[in-house]
């Protein structure tokens, strides 16, 4: 009787594979909730206002800057989903355990209020978010950006932890009971008289840990790891070259979005002149901003004004620029023109800024990537109505069962951004 393999190898084999299950198995799936249509026509309806609203932080199934969102109609009452991606700041601050929770493992990212959206436009959200991009999801492995591996519920790290800690004592239980039923069998096939001692002599040889971590077979796996981990870093860095998203620079003074454009509800183009009459919305001079300090004096209490607002004064004083740094940038062989994006697309500014008017600090909300802007303008309808500009375009579009949008007027032809 002749004996290919060492029974020795059987634990270590079927760990291995039962470790693999665990880690690298499907998506989960989830009970969506019925009132959550599957129709094509509301996930293709959910898909347009997902790439244009929510796309910049989320993904369906994987962390990103936000969580992963497949199955939080499940997670959550749909009532709350709905509240909350209406105006997620008005969820946190009414004192809600779970939006607080979120909010703060999100590292106090705020989520652009999107009262604009109607239920049915949600409802169709929703039905894009849970049945969208199955096909994808079903083989997707998502990673977080922490190097975290996480199902499609978005699982908070710390239950990931204590998962993971679990199957591995499983594992170890496992290789355990594994290695009692090797210790049996080859007690039992010592008592055999049809074996020789050549087959006696491989059955009972010892396992070497040397020789495991010097065989060929483990030395390729871990080259394979390691080679992978290099280069999926290589091809992360490469990717997040030029990318901001959520730069937020100290500011020679500490200019507060909130107060100013939040709680005075100052509209953006009193100080961003620029932003309805050309390429740039450029930043305001000192004596904009004089234009209203010049009658508030006192701000700072019976010690006179504020160490910021006196750094204002300063300035203005000695005809000096106050050199603000730049938060948003573009690559120079990128161009992108402010007035006919604001005039004539009418695009909201936190379209693209993000909820600029909650800011204390100004950071970049958009990734600002080329991708982005092509989703953009691949999914964003053109409105015409009283807009004389795409009166003849319209004329031109009239024969087509879809809807006017930037990529059939040109946006997406590469001398509109590359000149």
């Amino acid at each position: 009787m002749s004996i290919k393999r060492s029974f020795l190898g059987v634990p270590v084999h079927v760990g291995i594979l039962l470790l693999a299950f665990f880690l690298f198995r499907g998506a989960e799936t989830y009970a969506v909730n019925p009132e959550v249509s599957d129709s094509e026509d509301a996930i293709q309806a959910g898909q347009a206002l997902f790439n244009a609203n929510c796309k910049a932080c989320h993904k369906l199934d994987q962390r990103y800057t936000g969580p992963a969102l497949r199955g939080v109609t499940e997670r959550r009452e749909l009532d709350w989903v709905m509240r909350f991606i209406s105006n997620s700041q008005k969820v946190v601050e009414s004192g809600d355990a779970t939006a607080v929770a979120l909010y703060k493992e999100y590292n106090n990212i705020v989520m652009p209020s999107m009262e604009f959206l109607s239920s049915d436009e949600i409802m169709n959200l929703l039905s894009y978010i849970e049945y969208g991009d199955k096909a994808a999801a079903a083989t997707e492995v998502a990673t977080a950006a922490d190097g975290t591996t996480t199902g499609g519920g978005g699982i908070p790290n710390e239950y990931l932890t204590i998962m993971l800690v679990v199957l591995v004592f499983v594992l170890l239980l496992i290789l355990v009971v594994l290695g009692l039923i090797v210790s049996v069998l080859t007690k039992y096939m010592n008592t055999s008289d049809k074996l020789d001692e050549d087959d006696k002599a491989f059955i009972n040889q010892k396992g070497s840990v040397k020789k495991l971590l010097t065989s060929d077979g483990f030395i390729v796996i871990v080259t394979t790891i390691v080679l992978a981990l290099v280069v999926k870093t290589a091809i992360d860095g490469i990717y997040g070259v030029g990318i901001q998203q959520g730069y937020a620079p100290v500011q020679p003074i500490a200019y507060s979005h909130q107060l100013h454009a939040g709680q005075y509800e100052i509209e953006c183009q009193y100080c961003h002149t620029g932003v309805e009459i050309g390429k740039s919305a450029n930043i305001p001079s000192a004596n904009i901003c004089m234009n209203c300090h010049m009658h508030i004096q006192n701000v700072g209490g019976q010690e006179g004004i504020s160490p910021e607002i006196a750094k204002l004064y300063d300035a203005y004083d000695n005809n000096r620029p106050i050199e603000w740094v730049r938060v948003h940038n573009l690559p120079d062989l990128a161009y992108f023109n402010h007035s006919q994006h604001v005039v004539v697309g009418g695009v909201e500014c936190q379209t693209c800024h993000g909820p600029i008017e909650e800011m204390e600090v100004v950071y970049q909300h958009s990734t600002l990537t080329m991708g982005w802007c092509i989703d953009c303008h691949r999914n964003t309808e053109i409105n015409s109505q009283g807009n004389e500009y795409y009166d003849k375009l319209v004329l031109l579009h009239a024969d087509s069962k879809d809807a006017l949008k930037v990529k059939d007027i040109g946006g997406l032809e590469c001398a509109k951004c590359h000149y």
